[in-house]
């Protein structure tokens, strides 16, 4: 008899995770070595973030178990209460699937949840985008603590695959596959201008700008106030189309969101608020605009594959490796305007064209795929602590 198929655990809860994930999902979905368990949670399924589960639906993934855990509070003790409920219910529901092995991605706190219950129900775990450093949020801790829970880890850098080998793991078990975002730019016909135009119903101006900003989650009460500078710089910039995403489910998520609420409201020409855009449309926006904006991973991981420059705000991706094509700036209006303005400059637009991308060109998914099944899961969950000296 051949080797029975493995119940491999795929875990998602946000859209920006899904879509990184995405081609894996499908690499999964059509191996026959593989039974597919997709789990859905965090803000997939709260509709101030646009209910994106019925997304994964429409891309013709089955949806294994849902399991809720947002909390009407973005405060500290609501995303603590939120974690909580995601370990329980993430228990209950691998005891009920059984999986052989979950495969997670990144450094959310409802991930964190999902692999602790997966450690103590001694099932293995696989890690995506481990080693990376983000030294202004929680997520920075969050990743570490993941990568000492996991077994095999797949790293976006060979920089990153280093740092986790230093954290302990062994080298054997440590893959570098470049950064799982690369291989959609490669494989999605993205869409023309004119295409983008129509489906975001609002008319470009002759610049355009894609701005995410996520709550600085290691600094107390300084989201609004870094917003509200950022709004500042924005409101003079002219004959400029601003395109704003929300704000991740993190402390201070909502209040970002209701201050972006507000200025798009007073500016409905000029600026457009999503809660989700898509991976395609995300792409195609990259593709056709002149500058990202703000404080997401996007900015410094698929942001340089287009050739389009980034001002990145403030501390929350301090630490992660950059194209020369990132301008840092503070959370400070006078230096986000200075930043924004040398950005769009002919300059160094035509400088970032010819930046390369250090977090690789593509083919993550295959990689991923073809390492997992390598191993003998029965036997993986033992880790011997690798000493680097």
């Amino acid at each position: 008899m051949g080797r029975s198929r493995i119940k491999i655990g795929v875990i998602t809860g946000s859209r920006a995770e899904y879509g990184l994930l995405y081609w894996v999902l499908k690499g999964l979905q059509i191996d026959q070595d593989f039974e597919l368990q997709l789990i859905v949670t965090g803000m997939h399924l709260a509709p101030e973030y646009g209910y994106t589960f019925k997304e994964i639906e429409k891309d013709g993934f089955k949806i294994d178990k849902k399991i809720e855990i947002l909390l009407s509070s973005d405060s500290s003790v609501g995303v603590s209460k939120s974690m909580g409920l995601a370990q329980i219910s993430f228990s209950e529901v691998f005891e009920e699937l059984k999986p052989n092995i979950i495969l997670i991605l990144g450094d959310r706190y409802e991930i964190f949840s999902a692999a602790s219950a997966a450690m103590i129900a001694n099932i293995p775990i696989a890690h995506c985008h481990g080693g990376e450093t983000t030294e202004g949020a929680y997520d920075e801790a969050i990743r570490h603590c993941l990568t000492k829970m996991s077994h095999i880890h797949f790293t976006s850098t060979e920089n990153y695959r280093n740092r986790v080998i230093q954290l302990g793991e062994q080298p054997e078990r440590v893959f570098n596959v470049g950064a799982l975002g690369i291989e959609s730019i490669n494989k999605l016909k993205l869409l023309s201008k004119k295409e983008l135009e129509k489906k975001l119903n609002i008319n470009f101006k002759k610049k355009i700008a894609l701005i995410t900003f996520h709550p600085p989650t290691l600094e107390n009460n300084t989201a609004e106030e870094q917003i509200n500078e950022l709004l500042l710089a924005l409101n003079k910039l002219e004959n400029t189309t601003l395109i704003f995403t929300k704000a991740n489910a993190d402390n201070k998520g909502k209040a970002i969101n209701k201050l972006l609420e507000e200025f798009v409201g007073l500016q409905p020409e000029k600026a457009k608020l999503f809660d989700n855009l898509g991976q395609l449309n995300y792409l195609s926006c990259l593709k056709h605009f002149d500058v990202v904006i703000g404080n997401s991973s996007s900015g410094l991981l698929e942001a340089p594959s287009f050739g389009i420059p980034t001002v990145n705000i403030g501390d929350r991706q301090k630490g992660r490796i950059k194209a020369k094509s990132i301008i840092d700036c503070k959370p400070e209006e006078k230096d986000i305007s200075q930043a924004i303005e040398k950005a769009l400059s002919s300059d160094f637009c035509d400088f970032s064209k010819k930046c390369s991308n250090p977090y690789g060109n593509g083919n993550s998914s295959e990689k991923i795929i073809t390492s997992i099944k390598k191993f003998n899961l029965d036997n993986i969950s033992k880790k011997k602590f690798h000493d680097i000296y």
